[in-house]
C-alpha cells in the first residue's frame, strides 16, 4: 500500500512535543501528594509546588516576561530556584544561572552578555548585583516582593506555543579567552538528560536527589529539572553540609549521590563513623579520574553503591561516557569509560577526521542531550560544531572492547572540586599588571580537591607572592586564585618556535 502524505501541523505537530513543564505537570497529576522538595524544615508537596509555580508564572508573564526572554537568576540553593526554573519552563523563558562566586567584573559580564529582562536575587546577593553595572529593568528580591507576586497571580497561565527547542537555562562555563560562556540548554536537552540517567544509571521516581552543589552548575540544575520531571524529591541543601547529606542517603533512597573530590572523605569518614547504613543509592560519587583508587574502593564499600565513572559537561550533560558503574567496594583496574545511552560518539583529527581505535582523537558527540550552542558566540559555535557534532575539546583513545581511555585536553583546563579553571582567565588577569614580565598557569594534582592552578611567573623584581594574591583576589573568584606561587627569570620559560610558553613542560616541574 502506498504511503499517504501527511501535512504536519496543529494540531498534528504538536502531539509530539513536550516540555519540561509539561512532563512535571504529568507527575503532579499523577501523585499530587507526593513530597517534591525538602529544603530545611520546609516541605512541599508536588501539587502545592505547582501552585506556586504557576501563580508565579502569572505573575511573571503580568511584568512582561515571555517565550525567548532571559531572567538573570542569582541565589544560593533554596526551592525558589527550583519554582523559577519551572515557572520560566511554564513561559518558554530562559533562566541565566548566575554563579555567585565569580568576581564582580565576571558576573557583570555574565548579566550583560544575556541581556535579561528581569533580575531574580536571594537577599545573601542583593547586595553583589546591585554593585555591578548591568541594564536589567527590573529585579525581584526572595522575600516579601517575590511572594506577593506569587499571592497576586492565578493558575491560569498564558496561552502559548513552546518547542522542545526552545532555550530554558542558560549555564555558564569557563571561558579559554579569559570570560565565561553561556551554554543554552533547551527543554529537549533536558529530557534527554533525564531519560539518560533513568537508562544508565537505573534512577526512578522513587529515588530522591541531594541538590548541595550549586544550582547554577549542571550537576544540580539536570538533576533537579530531571527529578521534579520524574516526580522525584529533591532535597536542597544550601552548600555542602555532610551532616544534611548523611542524613539524607541513611532516610531516603537516592539516585546518584553527586559528590566530587574534596568532599567525598568527611561523608566517608561520618558514615563510618556513625555506622550509618544507606537506604539506597543507585551511583554515588563522580570524576573517578582526579580520587585516589583506594578511596573509590572505600567510599563506595561504605556506601554500599556503586561509584559512577562519569565523563560528561555542561554541554552535553551526562553524555558522552557516563555509563560505567564500579562494583561497591571494587579496586578499579583502569578508568576507561563507557559510551552514554542516546549519543554517538566519534574521535576526530584535526582535519575532522576519525581516527583508528588506539589513536587519540578530540571526542566529537551528537545527541539530543546536547545543548543549543553558547550564547552570542558564532564564531566559537562555528568552529565547535563544524564536523557534524558537537567538538568537547577533550582528547580520548577508542579501545578494541568499545571503552574510551582519556588522554588530556585539547584546550587545556583544570578540574578543581567540580570547577572549570581555564588558565587564560588567570593569566589575563596576571599580565595586566606592568610588573609581571610574563606568567602561566599549570596543573597539580591534589589530594582533596583533585586538581589546583599553580602559577609561574616572572616579573620586574618588584612582586611578592602576597601581591600576586592581591592581583588575584581582585578579579577572581577563589577557586581560581593559584595556589602557588613561583617566580622564575624571563628565558626560563620554554617556548615554542613561535615563542609561546609549552604549558606541559613547565607542568613537569611540578
Amino acid at each position: 500500500m502506498a504511503q499517504t502524505a501527511v501535512e504536519v501541523g496543529a494540531p498534528i505537530g504538536r502531539a509530539g512535543r513536550l516540555t519540561v513543564y509539561d512532563l512535571f505537570r504529568a507527575s503532579v497529576r499523577a501523585n499530587p501528594a507526593n513530597l517534591a522538595v525538602e529544603a530545611g524544615d520546609r516541605r512541599m508537596s508536588l501539587s502545592q509546588l505547582d501552585h506556586r509555580v504557576r501563580c508565579l508564572a502569572t505573575g511573571l508573564h503580568r511584568r512582561g516576561i515571555g517565550r525567548g526572554d532571559r531572567i538573570a537568576l542569582l541565589s544560593e540553593n533554596r526551592a525558589e530556584f527550583i519554582e523559577c526554573m519551572l515557572a520560566a519552563a511554564a513561559l518558554g523563558a530562559i533562566v541565566a544561572c548566575q554563579n555567585w562566586r565569580l568576581s564582580a567584573a565576571e558576573l557583570e559580564h555574565c548579566v550583560t552578555l544575556v541581556t535579561p529582562k528581569l533580575a531574580i536575587v536571594s537577599p545573601r546577593f542583593a547586595a553583589a548585583f546591585a554593585a555591578i553595572r548591568t541594564d536589567v529593568a527590573g529585579v525581584l528580591e526572595f522575600g516579601a516582593g517575590y511572594e506577593a507576586l506569587i499571592a497576586a497571580g492565578d493558575e491560569a497561565l498564558p496561552d502559548g506555543s513552546i518547542d522542545p527547542e526552545d532555550g530554558l537555562l542558560i549555564i555558564y562555563t569557563s571561558g579559554t579567552t579569559g570570560m565565561p560562556k553561556g551554554a543554552l540548554i533547551s527543554h529537549r536537552a533536558e529530557i534527554a538528560r533525564m531519560t539518560v540517567l533513568r537508562m544508565d544509571l537505573r534512577v526512578t521516581e522513587e529515588d530522591a536527589f541531594v541538590a548541595w552543589a550549586p544550582m547554577f552548575h549542571m550537576g544540580s540544575a539536570d538533576q533537579v529539572l530531571g527529578a521534579v520531571m520524574s516526580g522525584a524529591p529533591v532535597i536542597v541543601v544550601d552548600g555542602f553540609n555532610c551532616r544534611v547529606i548523611v542524613d539524607a542517603l541513611r532516610d531516603y533512597k537516592l539516585g546518584w549521590l553527586l559528590l566530587m573530590p574534596g568532599t567525598i572523605e568527611p561523608v566517608l569518614e561520618m558514615v563510618r563513623t556513625e555506622g550509618v547504613i544507606p537506604r539506597g543509592i543507585k551511583a554515588a560519587g563522580a570524576m573517578p579520574d582526579l580520587v585516589p583508587k583506594s578511596l573509590i574502593a572505600a567510599f563506595s564499600g561504605a556506601l554500599r553503591a556503586p561509584y559512577l565513572n562519569s565523563f560528561g559537561s555542561t554541554e552535553t550533560g551526562l553524555p558522552p561516557a557516563s555509563r560505567r558503574l564500579f562494583p561497591p567496594g571494587e579496586l578499579p583496574a583502569s578508568l576507561s569509560k563507557q559510551q552514554s545511552s542516546l549519543c554517538e560518539v566519534r574521535l576526530l583529527d584535526l582535519d575532522g577526521n576519525e581516527v583508528a581505535d588506539g589513536e587519540t582523537g578530540e571526542i566529537a558527540i551528537r545527541g539530543p542531550t546536547v545543548f543549543s550552542g553558547y550564547w552570542n558566540a558564532a564564531a566559537t559555535n562555528a568552529r565547535d560544531f563544524g564536523d557534524g557534532g558537537f567538538r568537547m575539546g577533550d582528547l580520548f583513545r577508542r579501545n578494541p572492547d568499545g571503552t574510551y581511555d582519556f588522554v588530556d585536553r585539547a584546550k587545556y583546563m583544570i578540574k578543581s572540586g567540580g570547577e572549570n579553571i581555564y588558565p587564560a582567565e588567570i593569566e589575563r588577569v596576571l599580565l595586566a599588571d606592568k610588573r609581571v614580565t610574563d606568567a602561566v598557569i599549570v596543573r597539580k594534582k591534589d589530594p582533596k580537591w583533585g586538581e589546583v592552578p599553580v602559577a609561574f611567573v616572572s616579573t620586574t623584581g618588584e612582586l611578592t607572592v602576597q601581591d600576586i594574591d592581591a592581583i588575584c583576589r581582585m578579579s577572581l573568584a577563589g577557586y581560581k586564585r593559584p595556589k602557588e606561587v613561583h617566580f622564575i627569570p624571563f628565558d626560563r620559560f620554554p617556548r615554542s618556535t613561535t615563542g609561546k610558553i609549552q604549558r606541559h613542560e613547565v607542568e613537569k616541574w611540578l
